[in-house]
């Protein structure tokens, strides 16, 4: 199951009326949105919302009959068991490819600022500013040790750059720690505090 499909389930199924509406399919042959919402004291797009995102997800199965000429649905338990099966291996980053090296350091000005752990030889969070004038807004990033170790020995603006290799080894960081310090070099390069460049 992707992602989005199971936050979709999740987020249905999370309802406090969703159990009592389970309860009601279980029961009845079939049934319509009209009458959910009648016996569970709903409001009728509540309970048609919850029944048409059921179906489309495989869960119910939905039959269009006629009442005085005038069609309307009704639902019926296509599955008696639900399993939710995220695989969380999507978010997994994989080894760099292959090509130039990046070296990268603070950018000149960014305006950021570096708070210091206590101890030293780590950085605790950092702080950054996007938009201009009363639109500016304030973000604080607390950061992972390991994190923090990089930032440490990130090249200053006027030293000469590094890869984010050299510098986790500089810092003594293992490699297992490369998602989470490529996802900070991604932010802060985004965010104007780090610059890029790119190796000959």
């Amino acid at each position: 199951m992707d992602f989005a499909t199971a936050a979709k389930l999740g987020t249905y199924i999370s309802k406090d009326y969703a159990r009592d509406m389970f309860d009601l399919l279980a029961k009845y042959r079939d049934i319509s949105a009209s009458e959910a919402a009648s016996r569970l004291g709903l409001h009728i797009r509540t309970a048609q919302d919850f029944l048409e995102a059921m179906e489309s997800l495989g869960i119910l199965s939905k039959e269009e009959v006629y009442e005085k000429k005038r069609p309307y649905y009704r639902y019926t338990l296509a599955r008696s068991r639900i399993t939710m099966d995220i695989d969380l291996t999507e978010f997994i980053v994989d080894a760099p490819e292959e090509g130039p090296v990046k070296a990268i350091r603070e950018m000149k000005n960014s305006g950021a600022m570096f708070t210091t752990a206590r101890g030293g030889n780590r950085i605790s969070s950092v702080t950054v500013w996007s938009g201009e004038g009363r639109g500016k807004k304030e973000k604080r990033l607390s950061l992972t040790n390991a994190q923090g170790s990089f930032l440490f020995h990130l090249p200053f603006p006027n030293a000469a750059p590094m890869s984010s290799g050299s510098i986790m080894e500089k810092a003594g960081i293992d490699e297992i720690y490369v998602p989470e310090i490529k996802d900070l070099v991604d932010l802060l390069v985004e965010s104007g505090v780090i610059e890029v460049h790119p190796g000959s």
